[in-house]
């Protein structure tokens, strides 16, 4: 009966913000807006990246592979999301659901590896700056990239292959998407062994990228220390605060939604730990490097034909 009953399951059903069902509608508003500027801005980053020259250094490289990995990350995501917002939600089939998991994992993960790659980039900058473009050549760019997403992917088969091992015997899906532990939680059998894969999982993909741009940091901030100059330390410090802001916020949403004990919180508590990390990280990418950065700043207005004062 119950080999039976696994077969039963052929499609999710996701629960969503039912629990808001009064505030539906606003916030369908506030997240449509969201993405919009979220897709514009990495949009924009990425094209003026590519246009100007004065950006074709290392670390616009990164960002601009940041940029469109998180465009891709928000498209997988978002699009479904809002849709069922505004009761257009149709099942998802357990294809759909392995494939928008798989999608998200790869570049959830390839995001925490760039940023990584981006604290290296800018540890030689600021290290060693006189060898700077010979160790960041273009092939160790590449490198350090493709590594990222090869990452990226082999985690992504390896969790999505252990889930969708799993027998199903619930379709209500306690989210808004196809995230590891609450589809884990439709299974009929025990998933402790699937639990602790996807911790070790976490703490690989989080907490060694965390302790590595800790160490850059380290070795970074050493070293500005030791400048004569007072405006040579802020000139160098600025070059960081844009990269530091953006792995504070990245890392402390992640390790939140997925290092911490298997979950005691209301599904609302899980929901807006979710919305941080897929909807407010991939804004902040943009705005931070528009708003903090005066090299973007310059080639937006060089763009547009405007002269920056």
């Amino acid at each position: 009966m119950k080999r039976e009953n696994f077969t039963l399951i052929t499609d999710f059903v996701f629960q969503g913000f039912s629990s808001f069902h009064e505030q539906q509608i606003t916030l369908f508003g506030v997240f449509l807006a969201l993405y919009i500027l979220t897709l514009a801005g990495n949009i924009i980053i990425v094209t003026i990246i590519r246009m100007d020259l004065h950006l074709h250094t290392p670390m616009y490289f990164f960002l601009s592979m940041l940029s469109t990995s998180e465009t891709v990350y928000t498209l997988v995501i978002l699009p479904r999301m809002l849709s069922s917002l505004v009761g257009m939600s149709q099942p998802i089939s357990l294809a759909g659901c392995a494939t928008q998991m798989f999608f998200f994992v790869t570049f959830g993960i390839t995001n925490c590896f760039l940023l990584t790659a981006m604290g290296y980039d800018r540890y030689v900058a600021i290290c060693n700056p006189l060898r700077y473009m010979v160790i960041m050549n273009k092939r160790l760019r590449i490198q350090l990239v493709l590594g990222a997403c090869s990452i990226g992917l082999i985690v992504a088969i390896t969790q999505v292959t252990s889930v969708f091992r799993l027998p199903f015997c619930a379709r209500k899906v306690p989210h808004f998407f196809c995230d590891i532990r609450p589809v884990m939680k439709l299974s009929c059998i025990d998933t402790t062994v699937n639990e602790i894969l996807t911790l070790i999982i976490s703490v690989l993909v989080l907490v060694v990228p965390m302790g590595l741009v800790f160490i850059s940091y380290v070795l970074i901030i050493s070293t500005i220390l030791k400048i004569a100059s007072v405006e040579g330390r802020k000139k160098a410090f600025a070059t960081c605060a844009s990269h530091l802001t953006v792995v504070i916020v990245h890392y402390s949403c992640a390790s939140i939604a997925y290092l911490k004990p298997k979950s005691e919180n209301t599904r609302e508590h899980d929901q807006l730990i979710s919305v941080t990390y897929t909807v407010i990280t991939p804004l902040l990418n943009p705005v931070v490097y528009t708003l903090r950065n005066k090299e973007v700043k310059d080639a937006l207005c060089r763009a547009v034909g405007g002269k920056f004062s």
